[in-house]
């Protein structure tokens, strides 16, 4: 794990993340919405969940951020045949010294792509709870501290559904977004194709891109700290207040709302649209927050957060319709 250096300046931090942003825009394209919301996660101190196709540049896309960061990276495979110490790590005997020593498992990185999550049983889904939400872990009597920069980025693929394991809703609160992401257009096809035609080629050659922006954890933590003291209105505080209470009494905007929503957001849902919507403002370079800031984040951090009834999926209505609806039922400030 890296050891802390003096931070940069705030104007400097800024500028860094622009440079960060436009160095993975360039590596990793047609995949504008995803590269922001890893930076806002990044921003915001938390987790995750990246839905997607296969080959959309999921796993790519965390590691090119990984490499723009001092800082430890490992990425782990999930399998119907994982084990929770496989995660965690576990207690292992050492015959030249009679005793048992910990030893520390993927979880103790400071990034971890936690890649097809879903093909994984609830038993070693459960063993990222602890991990995401506080920070630590607990092995047997002994709770062991994780680093103060941890982030978790988990990927599942919506296409196949033989085999894998429906994330439960405990788990899906603990990440702050849920990104859903789809194909690109013809000229960013072009665009990639071309792309991987000269990584190849430079690969071939031995030559190595070095990454546009390097960041240190330090400087992510001054971003974070930075993040905090954007400045948001209190209308604009108690309009994300309505937006979450909202969902959980959808009857006072309209009967098919009531109909559609089974269960609302938590308090997590409330605390997330706030940090991300800060999050966004800072790297959009603003040190205030407008409403425009909230509608960004407002699908990725509800998406997995309002729970749809039985006639809503009966209907076809999906998650972001609810969303656009709320969007547009509670009034601005």
């Amino acid at each position: 794990m890296t050891d802390l250096a003096p931070a940069q300046p705030a104007t400097a931090l800024q500028q860094s993340f622009a440079l960060l942003r436009e160095g993975l825009q360039r590596s990793i394209i047609g995949q504008p919405r995803l590269i922001d919301c890893l930076l806002i996660a990044l921003l915001a101190d938390g987790h995750l969940l990246v839905e997607g196709a296969p080959g959309l540049a999921k796993t790519t896309a965390v590691k090119a951020l990984a490499s723009c960061i001092d800082a430890d990276f490992h990425r782990v495979q999930f399998t119907p045949d994982l084990l929770p110490a496989d995660l965690t790590g576990t207690d292992v005997f050492r015959p030249q010294s009679g005793n048992f020593e910990f030893e520390r498992g993927p979880l103790f990185h400071n990034i971890v792509l936690a890649d097809e999550i879903n093909r994984a049983p609830a038993k070693v889904q459960s063993a990222l709870l602890e991990a995401m939400a506080e920070r630590q872990i607990t092995v047997g009597r002994s709770t062991w501290r994780l680093p103060e920069l941890f982030l978790v980025m988990a990927t599942q693929n919506p296409i196949e559904q033989e085999g894998t394991f429906a994330l439960p809703e405990a788990q899906l609160d603990r990440f702050v977004m849920h990104v859903t992401i789809g194909y690109p257009d013809a000229a960013a096809e072009l665009a990639i194709l071309r792309l991987a035609r000269g990584q190849a080629s430079r690969a071939a050659h031995g030559q190595q891109t070095a990454p546009a922006a390097r960041l240190t954890p330090a400087d992510v933590m001054a971003a974070r700290d930075q993040v905090l003291e954007v400045h948001m209105a209190p209308a604009l505080e108690e309009y994300i207040t309505q937006l979450v209470l909202a969902t959980r009494d959808a009857g006072r905007y309209g009967a098919e709302l009531d109909r559609w929503i089974a269960w609302g957001g938590s308090p997590r849902a409330t605390i997330a649209l706030d940090r991300c919507a800060r999050a966004h403002a800072w790297l959009n370079g603003r040190d205030y927050v407008l409403p425009e800031d909230v509608h960004a984040v407002a699908h990725e951090v509800l998406r997995h957060r309002v729970l749809l009834s039985y006639e809503a999926e009966a209907e076809g209505v999906r998650p972001d319709q609810v969303i656009d609806r709320l969007l547009d039922l509670v009034p601005l400030p």
